[in-house]
């Protein structure tokens, strides 16, 4: 409802209510409604929790206000406005002309990853003073739409695009100034986890409004890709991810060393007479009989006292060898 006044002809002044609808700024259209899944992210992230402090611009946006004094922020009036600014940046004809700025590191990946799904311009890093100002500077841009993540961090290109009469788009908390923003979008922008899910959510319906993405299927880009990672933790699942496939390496590998099959050394069959194992072996029915007698024999015996070798060891050294028998080579002996 809103009160009006009206004065009519003679003075009289005339005061009554007018019911006016309520139009949200998603255009009240089904399809751009927010839908349970979007909340439950929204929820996951930390989007509603604002903080302590509040600007006065942004307390329309507060929808309570916790015990320990944490301000909730109303995520219907998050959702209208990031539609809003979808559809701000998809009504731009070249998205070169978009630029997207962060000088936070937490919050640069995020940025680049919209840069690259969206086709637009971005400044991850430091700004440089005068990229929209100085006409002299090699890298002096002239963006028909500006988007940072922190109206408070990124002062210095919102103060430029002022100058230039640029429109901007915030991401901005309940403490964020609101000067020179035209459309500023309450979420938690502290959070990694949530200042990913809302760049996601805002690439993801710009992509929708220009037709690149149906909305009846879900955007195969997971939320996942636009949260800050610590490179700490990054070199350590690396580090893990090669151990564990040095380790599957090593264990699909074939051992060094095989056993080798039973080898045959030339046994006789298995023994089946357990009682006679031990005993000498019978003589072979024919051996040839030996060109010469050995000359001193050892005989085997049981009588351990018994003297079996000769102790002479003096007279079985002089006995000289047989001399050998001259070669003859079928030739003549006298020369």
């Amino acid at each position: 409802k809103q009160w009006y006044q009206r004065r009519v002809h003679g003075g009289r002044r005339f005061s009554f209510w007018r019911v006016v609808p309520e139009v949200a700024m998603s255009g009240g259209l089904g399809c751009l409604a927010i839908t349970e899944d979007d909340i439950t992210k929204m929820l996951a992230a930390t989007t509603h929790i604002g903080s302590d402090n509040s600007e006065t611009t942004m307390e329309q946006y507060i929808f309570k206000k916790k015990t320990n004094g944490i301000n909730i922020i109303n995520l219907k009036k998050t959702w209208e406005k990031l539609i809003l600014a979808a559809r701000a940046i998809a009504a731009v004809e070249n998205p070169q002309d978009v630029y997207v700025v962060t000088t936070r590191p937490t919050t640069q990946r995020a940025v680049l990853k919209f840069a690259r799904y969206v086709g637009c311009s971005s400044i991850a890093g430091r700004f440089t003073p005068g990229a929209f100002t100085n006409q002299i500077q090699t890298s002096f841009r002239e963006p028909r739409l500006l988007l940072i993540t922190d109206p408070r961090s990124d002062h210095q290109p919102v103060t430029e695009s002022s100058y230039a009469n640029v429109p901007i788009i915030a991401f901005a908390n309940i403490d964020s100034p609101t000067k020179f923003i035209d459309i500023s979008i309450p979420c938690n922008n502290k959070s990694t986890q949530s200042i990913g899910l809302m760049w996601w959510f805002l690439a993801r319906e710009v992509l929708r409004l220009r037709g690149s993405i149906s909305r009846d299927m879900p955007w195969e880009v997971m939320p996942d890709l636009f949260f800050y990672r610590d490179p700490e933790e990054v070199e350590k699942e690396e580090r893990e991810k090669a151990e564990a496939a040095a380790e599957s390496q090593m264990a699909a590998k074939a051992p060094d060393f095989v056993a080798p099959d039973k080898e045959d050394w030339g046994a006789d069959a298995a023994v089946t007479d357990w009682a006679a194992d031990g005993q000498p072996a019978a003589a072979p029915a024919a051996i040839a009989a030996p060109a010469a007698a050995p000359a001193a024999a050892f005989q085997v015996t049981e009588d351990w006292a018994a003297q079996t070798e000769t102790s002479d060891w003096a007279a079985a050294s002089e006995q000289a060898p047989a001399a050998p028998a001259a070669n003859t080579w079928g030739g003549s002996t006298q020369w």
